[in-house]
Order: C-alpha cells, then sequence, then structure tokens
C-alpha cells in the first residue's frame, strides 16, 4: 500500500487553478486501489503570512468544504487541520536541530524575499523544516508536487536522512517527489499563471453575479467584433478549453474564426460552462459553509485518525533523542 500526503495552505479559498491542478488530481490519485491518503490543511504554514485569526478559519472552512464538494472519501482516508495535531510542531522542533543553516538559506521560499529581510519572519526561513515534519510525521511514501515545491522534498529527504543516522536505523521514511510533467497550468485573468499573489484567480464558488464580474475582467485584445480572432492565444478560450466538452470547444474555436463573435460571447460561455459543471460542488460547497458545525464533525474525526499515527511517529522519535 502507498501513503500519498499533501496538503494545501490557508492562505485563502481554493481557486480554480487549485481545483484543476491540485485537489482533483489529488482525488483521483485517492481513488486508485492500494493507495491511502492523508490531506491536511496546512493553516501552520499560512501564519507565515496571513495574521488574521478570524480570516483564517473562514479559509479554513472553504478548503475544507472544497475538498469534500469534489467528492474526498473522509471516511476511507485522513482529512485534517494542521494546527489541530501538535506532534507537526513538536517534531519541526526536533527537526530544526537536525538542519543545517545553508540549506534553509539555499531554499526558494526564502531567497525569493531575502533582498528585503525585514520581511522575512523566522517561520518563512524555517518553513521547509515545518513541511518536513508534515510529511515525516506520516510516512509518507509519494507526494504529489509541483516543480516548484521538488527542492523543498528534497530538503526532507536530506533532513530525515540526519535523523535516521543517528538513530541507526529507518524512523523516519524517505518521501518519494510526484511530479506529473503533464499537469496543467491554469492561466489567470491576465495569462499569467492562476496565483492568489497575482489576484487573477476565478473563484467558482462566487455568487453569480460576482463570478460574472470576475470572468468579465479576464483580458483580451482589441479585435473589432466582426473580425476574425486567434483563439490560441486567447485567455478566455484557454480557460474555456480546460472545462468544456470537445464539441463546444470546436464550437468556439468556429466562432472566432468566422468572426462576428465577441470576447463578451466567449466570457458568458465560460460562465455558463463554469455553473453548469460545477453546479453540484458550488451546492455542496454552499451547504457546508452554511453547516459549519458538520464540517467540524469531518474535521475532528480526521484529526482523530492523523493523531494516533502521528503519536506512534512521534514517541520513536523521542525515544532516540532521549526524551
Amino acid at each position: 500500500m502507498s501513503r500519498i500526503l499533501t496538503g494545501i495552505q490557508s492562505s485563502g479559498r481554493p481557486h480554480l487553478g487549485n481545483i484543476l491542478g491540485a485537489i482533483l488530481p489529488a482525488i483521483e490519485l485517492s481513488k486508485v486501489p492500494g493507495n491511502e491518503s492523508f490531506f491536511f490543511i496546512a493553516d501552520l504554514h499560512s501564519l507565515t503570512t496571513l495574521k488574521d485569526g478570524a480570516l483564517r478559519q473562514e479559509y479554513v472552512r472553504a478548503i475544507a468544504a472544497t475538498w469534500l464538494a469534489f467528492g474526498f472519501d473522509t471516511k476511507e482516508n485522513v482529512f485534517w487541520r494542521q494546527s489541530r495535531v501538535q506532534q507537526h510542531t513538536e517534531l519541526a522542533w526536533y527537526l530544526n536541530c537536525f538542519t543545517p543553516f545553508p540549506m534553509l538559506a539555499n531554499a526558494t521560499s526564502y531567497k525569493d524575499k531575502s533582498e528585503k529581510l525585514s520581511d522575512v519572519n523566522a517561520g518563512l526561513f524555517t518553513y521547509p523544516v515545518l513541511q518536513a515534519a508534515d510529511i515525516l510525521l506520516y510516512n509518507a511514501h509519494i507526494i504529489p508536487v509541483g516543480k516548484d515545491q521538488k527542492q523543498h522534498l528534497e530538503m526532507s529527504r536530506d533532513i530525515a536522512n540526519r535523523f535516521n543516522l543517528l538513530a541507526g536505523e529507518e524512523i523516519l521514511v524517505l518521501p518519494e517527489a510526484r511530479i506529473d510533467e503533464k499537469l496543467m497550468t491554469i492561466p489567470g485573468t491576465d495569462g499569467q499563471k492562476m496565483s492568489k499573489s497575482y489576484h487573477n484567480f476565478i473563484d467558482i464558488f462566487l455568487p453569480e453575479k460576482e463570478l460574472k464580474k470576475t470572468i468579465k475582467k479576464i483580458i483580451s485584445d482589441s479585435t473589432p467584433l466582426e473580425e476574425p480572432k486567434d483563439w490560441s492565444s486567447d485567455i478566455t478560450f484557454k480557460l474555456y478549453s480546460l472545462l468544456a466538452t470537445e464539441s463546444e470547444i470546436q464550437e468556439m474555436k468556429t466562432n472566432y474564426e468566422k468572426g462576428g463573435y465577441g470576447y463578451g460571447h466567449a466570457k458568458q460561455a465560460l460562465l455558463e460552462c463554469i455553473l453548469t459543471k460545477f453546479d453540484e460542488p458550488r451546492r455542496i460547497f454552499n451547504y457546508y459553509m452554511e453547516h459549519p458545525d458538520e464540517l467540524e464533525k469531518i474535521l475532528i474525526e480526521g484529526e482523530d485518525k492523523a493523531k494516533e499515527v502521528a503519536e506512534s511517529t512521534i514517541q520513536k522519535v523521542r525515544k532516540v533523542l532521549g526524551f
């Protein structure tokens, strides 16, 4: 059996890029016979940038509701909030003491912001160690990651190796990265990769009027309505082609090429496609957001299961270290 682990940071509500690029592929992976999935909400990690507690709780609920809306089976797998399993922070401290300073100084999560050190808190600097603890605590075999996270996974392996050398045995399982080379990059409303950092994302769970406003903001060129348009470079078409059927995609291509079809028409088609394709997930998402007690119950059940596995690992670590 392969144990798969992944986490999503609670720094915002999940957007279309998160759903297509991470959540849906992870759920499909969890359905493969022989796989056991441990999926968590990385609310501790979000503290490096988000200090508003009420907002963090809202984002945690939204992330949990999204996983459930798309059919993640929390009975067969494990689903929890990172902050509710204290072993994450305990193991992170132990691993900090096995992590050399230069390793962290070379981490991209730090280097990308190191030009302005006043904006770098200690949590951001040691972010990869907490990430390593998240992984190693659960003896995970497979970690689905994007190419930008490959370095952090390698650091987790290096840190685990250092600890295992002291222990004289493999106490901490060395995880393997699973990088899907075919993993799609979802364009945002400005054509860059969809990201909360760029404020160019589409929240598919917004009320219809607000969702329509977001889609209207998608950048397009100034080609007049009556003239043919280049579908291959248009952001709206690229997003539509990720969601629509083959026949619908071909129909929009034809409309672009013949002229008389404006970007406003394409954006309306994208809106209708999102509303149709995600009708059921939107309904389930709204249900859980309106029934937080049910959401809380599911998370607590997952946290109880996570704690059992985490405590088993932490006891072995404590024994090695004499605690």
